[in-house]
């Protein structure tokens, strides 16, 4: 069996990112990776721009800041100056307005006062450029503001917006299918009968999937009989990824796996060495029309361990679909808050809370009773990576622990 660092590697080998689209810039690219540069097509400002409600002014007519000026005019932003500041002359212009020739500062409004067409101003601070940008501080027509690789956050679409873009290549969101099988599921909305249980997997990874930035699809339930399993398979591997969750163990109506090598579908590895989680499938699907290979994950059925294989191996091949960095932020070392026994014959990624204390963060192990204890996993934000064996682990044993809400 493989090693979860190396199941995972393996994975990643695997993956690679989706072709760019040109799309128009909706909020529902948030988080979507850009795969161009955006250069200005504009300076910015487009002017000398006052960032103060004042006056502009000569700062060589008053010396010490101190002084009183004739205002020839008013300039609000969006309008432009009619007249140059010439000696002993001032302009009242708004936040915003074009600075008017021969102004080279401008007094900020509390520094001021008016009458009879004069003002009289004492800012002892005073000195050329006080409050004002300047022509292209911002960015130059030409400039490069954003980079290919750079996630779209509101304020990357703000500046989008400002250069006069309204559509973009991005890397698109990975299309993932949710595929639960087995005859024991029925719907939420049904009461179980005799030996049924209700679907909390598809739900639970739908969820998951929009959390990691795909962007999910039911493909319903398939039950357990080839006719049922195969045409909802081939379905699934149109998909950017297909989850299934059960059939990938060792049973009798266990058939995942060998539809999928019907399908056409590589396998790269079947069980790795971790629990919960221990049958994992891994597999990839060439495509006919130069997209990436389908990436298709067997999951095991009980929830939690559903859960677990997600977080450790779906969520990164996600990341890479998408365009992002290999990420290790989900990963820390974390002290024991209290003494916690645990045996196991493989390593265990235990429900866990982390805690920030003075000297870290602090992990403390939550109630649990295995694979089955979806409710168990209310209370945990993290995993605890407890080796295989019998341990009695001491409070303050450093261990790692995977972040699972960052």
């Amino acid at each position: 069996m493989l090693t979860v660092a190396a199941a995972r590697s393996t994975v990643l080998v695997h993956t690679r990112p989706l072709p760019p689209e040109t799309v128009p810039l909706t909020p529902s690219l948030l988080g979507a990776v850009l795969a161009e540069d955006v250069a200005s097509d504009l300076d910015a400002p487009p002017h000398d721009k006052s960032m103060m409600d004042g006056y502009a002014v000569r700062s060589a007519d008053l010396p010490g800041g101190r002084g009183e000026l004739t205002v020839i005019e008013e300039v609000m932003a969006g309008q432009t100056p009619r007249l140059a500041v010439g000696e002993k002359q001032a302009t009242r212009i708004m936040t915003g307005a074009p600075v008017p020739s021969g102004a080279d500062a401008v007094v900020m409004v509390e520094r001021t006062r008016t009458a009879d067409g004069r003002v009289h101003i004492d800012d002892p601070g005073l000195q050329p450029g006080r409050n004002i940008v300047t022509r292209g501080r911002e960015m130059r027509r030409g400039d490069v503001v954003l980079r290919a690789g750079a996630v779209l956050r509101p304020q990357e679409f703000g500046l989008l917006a400002a250069v006069g873009r309204t559509t973009a290549a991005v890397i698109p969101s990975p299309r993932v299918a949710v595929l639960p099988t087995g005859d024991e599921l029925v719907d939420p909305a049904e009461t179980p009968g005799p030996a049924q249980i209700r679907n909390s997997n598809g739900p639970m990874l739908l969820a998951q999937i929009a959390r990691a930035g795909g962007r999910p699809h039911p493909l319903g339930v398939a039950r357990d009989r080839l006719d049922s399993l195969r045409p909802l398979v081939a379905e699934g591997l149109d998909y950017d990824v297909l989850l299934l969750s059960g059939g990938v163990s060792a049973g009798k109506l266990d058939l995942t796996p060998g539809v999928l090598q019907e399908a056409g579908v590589v396998a790269h590895f079947h069980k790795i060495e971790m629990k919960p989680g221990k049958p994992l499938f891994f597999g990839t699907r060439e495509r006919a029309d130069g997209r990436p290979p389908a990436l298709v994950f067997g999951l095991p059925g009980n929830p939690v361990s559903t859960f677990v294989c997600f977080e450790l191996f779906v969520r990164p091949a996600l990341r890479r679909l998408r365009g992002l960095p290999d990420s290790d932020e989900a990963t820390v070392t974390a002290v024991l808050a209290e003494d916690f026994a645990y045996r196991t014959d493989r390593p265990t990624y235990h429900p866990a809370r982390l805690e920030v204390g003075d000297d870290g963060w602090r992990v403390r192990a939550v109630p649990w009773f295995g694979s089955a204890d979806l409710r168990g996993l209310l209370e945990m934000d993290a995993l605890v990576v407890l080796p295989a064996g019998d341990h009695r682990h001491a409070a303050g044993t450093r261990l790692p622990v995977v972040r699972l809400e960052f």
